[in-house]
């Protein structure tokens, strides 16, 4: 990979500090990580494989068979990579993939699709001795990282056992790159381990050309995270049942708020006070991205007159106006039963939530005011007419309240905002040609 010994100096002196200053990062990382894996659950599970540490069972198993190692963070990446691995195994169905994830709800998630040829396990964490065990033990032909995650020593040890790296849906926020080339002299070297980087859109190209990346490797694919292409959304039904038994009218109004964070569920909780006077029938779906807040949610919550329940109480014969989805994995099928959605992070918090699949369902999309992590999307919906942003909570209450009473421009939205999205069909059939066309 390296060709110059001005390079292959470069990578030594960024690995050197890079092991210098890891064990006081981790030091400082290591409570709150550790906190949200307290929270979260399911932390004991499988955890010596954070340390590259399997059963004797397992290690017969992975050492038997070559893997294709796909490494992915949370649930995001991993509903990515799970995307991938199986645009993979359509080209090539002999293959098979190991995914690894760090968080626990990325895991469960991943462990729903394990099979013969899929083996899912935890990351390990970025030292020379866990990442040894792990590439011996898998004997990997390649590994693929899924968005913007880089691992040093990880990368370092695939370019000595010949193992090419690659970059999937490689997403680099403005803030990101801003960042990274800030300390380019030391993280260049690193970028420069990438056999190739699959971009989602073009204005992507620019930036990873500026950290070090040659312009001959990097390819435009667009996002696996967009692509529907094979997904099925075979839940509609179940979900359609549920709420028929639970006294919801067929297409009556329900407004679906994905991935709030905190303080935003207090807001729209206000919000809809407001609409269901105009909207009696209306009733409110919420989705918390991280599950392990539903109980300081309903605590905050409780004093209002609105009844509340959980979406694992469904279906429910008693009268209910919002439901707290406190289930895994469904936020997607229940986007199409929206009559607007709403994609959190966005009033209380900076950086955004994806806004993809609300727009992919066809549904007219609302957001609030910081969509920073996510602003070539949002973008491209708001000017496209896919999209409403909201600047404050009763900006907020203003736009669904018109949306709820004009069906012909949340029609008019909802077509807008998937057929702007659809260049993405196709994307992980794509990735998954130059994985398998790398050697």
């Amino acid at each position: 990979m390296f060709s110059a010994p001005d390079e292959q100096s470069d990578l030594r002196r960024s690995l050197r500090l890079y092991r210098l200053a890891a064990p006081f990062v981790i030091g400082l990382l290591a409570p709150g990580f550790l906190r949200r894996l307290l929270k979260r659950g399911g932390y004991r599970e499988h955890f010596n494989q954070r340390f590259g540490l399997f059963t004797n069972q397992e290690r017969v198993f992975l050492s038997s068979h070559l893997w294709t190692w796909i490494r992915s963070i949370s649930v995001g990446e991993t509903l990515v990579a799970i995307k991938l691995a199986k645009a993979l195994r359509a080209a090539d169905p002999e293959i098979r993939i190991a995914i690894s994830i760090t968080t626990s709800t990325g895991y469960a998630l991943a462990a729903k699709e394990a099979c013969d040829w899929l083996f899912v396990f935890y990351n390990p964490v970025d030292t020379c001795s866990a990442v040894r065990r792990v590439l011996n033990i898998f004997r990997p032909t390649r590994l693929i990282l899924i968005e913007g995650e880089i691992w040093p020593n990880l990368m370092n040890a695939c370019l000595q056992a010949n193992i090419p790296v690659m970059l999937a849906n490689a997403r680099l926020s403005p803030r990101s790159a801003r960042r990274f080339a800030k300390f380019k002299r030391w993280t260049s070297p690193f970028f420069k381990l990438l056999k190739w980087v699959a971009i989602p859109d073009e204005e992507d190209r620019c930036r990873w050309e500026s950290l070090g990346v040659p312009q001959e490797r990097i390819h435009l694919t667009g996002s696996i995270k967009f692509d529907q292409a094979g997904v099925e959304t075979n839940r509609q039904a179940e979900f359609s049942t549920l709420l028929q038994k639970s006294g919801v009218e067929k297409k009556g109004p329900l407004l679906v708020a994905g991935s709030t964070h905190d303080g935003e569920e207090e807001i729209l909780l206000d919000c809809f006070h407001l609409w269901h006077k105009k909207y009696p029938a209306l009733r409110m779906l919420i989705a918390p991205r991280h599950v392990e807040r539903i109980p300081a949610i309903l605590k905050n919550l409780q004093s209002s007159n609105t009844a509340i329940i959980l979406r694992s109480a469904l279906p429910l014969s008693t009268p209910w106006d919002v439901a707290i989805l406190d289930t895994t994995g469904e936020l997607r099928d229940w986007y199409f039963f929206a009559t607007v959605a709403f994609v959190g992070k966005s009033l209380t918090a900076k950086g955004g939530q994806n806004p993809v699949e609300p727009a992919l369902a066809g549904k007219p999309v609302v957001f609030g005011p910081h969509m920073e992590n996510f602003q070539s999307v949002a973008t491209l919906l708001l000017e496209g007419g896919g999209a409403l942003q909201a600047t404050s909570g009763a900006h907020l209450t203003e736009i669904v309240d018109a949306l709820l009473s004009d069906s012909d421009a949340r029609q008019r939205m909802g077509t807008n905002a998937k057929s702007l999205l659809l260049k993405h069909h196709g994307s992980a059939k794509r990735t998954a040609e130059l994985v398998l066309e790398t050697a």
